[in-house]
């Protein structure tokens, strides 16, 4: 006589929040600097300007863009605010840093968007294993919007979470 296996997990009231569903598939790119700087170092506003002005900004339409300088050049804040206002004028999404930093704008601008309301009174976990890059900062916006509503948080996957949060009545 064999029992009949019952998916406890399944039949359970938790309710799973995956950071990775909040990550646009949108391509990334880096937009270098050194590339309009004369012998990769000095930066001429002139011929900077000129180059702004005569790019293919379209290429990068539907991508998101991270505004670098990867050398050690010393670079005026103007040029790149000049490259951003470019991209903000094609409305091209970007961020002046490095392409961790896009990910985290974008991550957390993404939590920031989402209504989670139907996470109210419940208990939510969220799933730690995940295939690609999750800032940490991500998980830090995560709880702000869900630990006022959630009945209780957890961290992990269902068959072995780490308890993070437990509303307590007063």
């Amino acid at each position: 006589m064999s029992k009949e296996i019952i998916n406890r997990v399944a039949n359970s009231k938790l309710e799973t929040i995956d950071l990775e569903s909040f990550i646009s598939e949108n391509e990334r790119e880096t937009f270098d600097l050194k590339k309009w700087l004369k012998n990769d170092l000095v930066l001429i506003e002139k011929d900077f300007r000129e180059n702004a002005q005569n790019y293919n900004w379209k290429q990068h339409k539907n991508k998101f863009i991270s505004i670098v300088c990867s050398n050690d050049a010393i670079i005026p804040d103007w040029a790149f605010l000049l490259i951003s206002s470019f991209l903000k004028k094609n409305e091209i999404k970007h961020v002046i840093g490095s392409l961790e930093l896009l990910e985290n704008l974008l991550i957390n601008e993404a939590i920031n968007n989402y209504d989670f309301s139907n996470y109210q009174n419940k208990t939510v976990i969220i799933k730690g294993c995940s295939g690609k890059f999750i800032p940490k900062s991500s998980y830090s916006a995560l709880i702000e919007k869900l630990q006022p509503i959630a009945k209780s948080i957890l961290f992990g996957e269902a068959c072995s979470s780490v308890p993070i949060y437990k509303y307590l009545k007063k």
